[in-house]
């Protein structure tokens, strides 16, 4: 049986870290990095959705990827997200990152073409191929992917050795229960959307990975534990705040990943900058959101964290 403790419990998605002329400040990317370290949090899920990687070139996701690497290899489980359209640019990213020795690489399927199934299981096992040493993820995220991960694709991809499991972002909490049950107890699945942690776990997810965990890694470090310990109207509670938290975040005329960074500016110190294009900057109307935002993790850590 496979061991995938490492896996397990709060992995943010980690945010892109940009100068002020909106290209990647190693310098930021590493304090971001520190900043998880700090937290206690159990790894990070690089270059993903958080991560902008759409928007990036393979030579920025590749920066990004050794600037965590330099800090956290060996403090935390890091995953990285390696897909892009071209499986050529994907196939260099997945043998850079197993290069600086990730815990495992995940990918979504490739976007716009509606390709078969086939396609998909074959796009995925080149990329894994090229990382034969290395663990790997599949990313079911259909709602923006446009594509599913179904169970006969999921039957096929449990051939390939190194598949430890799903990121599941889809949001039918019973696509968990689905994935837990065929990939058994030697696969695992990580609850994608935020607002489902704990419906998530308490369907099979053995951790999670998700986008706003980076502006307030103690509640769900803290909603994790109230899971483990089976205080689950405690954890219910915190789920509502959280969620409420949430609902600030997205209600910007700015993109939420440039709120979250406002946000980690407030009650953080951190200076992470924008987003990149076409993304849509926070304005200077979304700034009583921000204080908002800001302010209710606050609230909340004081709440439920002392």
């Amino acid at each position: 049986m496979k061991d995938l403790s490492k896996y397990q419990g709060v992995l943010p998605a980690f945010y892109a870290c940009y100068d002020e002329n909106g290209e990647i400040s190693p310098e930021r990317v590493r304090a971001l990095t520190e900043y998880f370290i700090s937290k206690g949090v159990q790894g990070l899920y690089v270059n993903g959705s958080s991560g902008e990687c759409i928007y990036q070139s393979v030579a920025d996701r590749k920066l990004v990827l050794e600037e965590v690497m330099a800090i956290a290899k060996g403090k935390l489980t890091i995953i990285a997200h390696v897909a892009c359209n071209s499986t050529k640019d994907s196939i260099e990213l997945a043998q850079h990152a197993e290069s600086l020795g990730v815990d495992a690489i995940a990918a979504i399927p490739p976007i716009y073409f509606r390709l078969p199934e086939y396609s998909v299981a074959a796009y995925w096992n080149a990329i894994s191929a090229a990382a034969p040493h290395t663990d790997f993820v599949i990313y079911n995220i259909p709602q923006l992917a446009g594509i599913a991960l179904t169970p006969s694709l999921y039957h096929e991809m449990l051939k390939n050795e190194r598949v430890i499991g799903v990121k599941n972002s889809s949001m039918p909490v019973q696509d968990i229960q689905t994935f837990c049950s065929i990939g058994g107890e030697d696969h695992l699945v990580f609850n994608g959307p935020d607002e489902q942690f704990l419906g998530g776990r308490l369907m099979g997810a053995a951790g999670g990975i998700g986008g706003t965990y980076g502006a307030m890694p103690e509640l769900f470090l803290k909603l994790n534990q109230l899971i483990a310990e089976k205080e689950l109207e405690r954890a219910k509670d915190l789920q509502f705040a959280i969620n409420d938290i949430i609902s600030v975040l997205t209600s910007a005329h700015g993109n939420m990943y440039g709120v979250i960074k406002e946000v980690l500016a407030i009650n953080e110190g951190l200076e992470l900058g924008s987003v990149r294009s076409p993304l849509t900057p926070v304005t200077e109307a979304d700034c009583p959101i921000v204080e908002e935002a800001a302010r209710l993790i606050r609230e909340a850590k004081a709440t439920f964290c002392n």
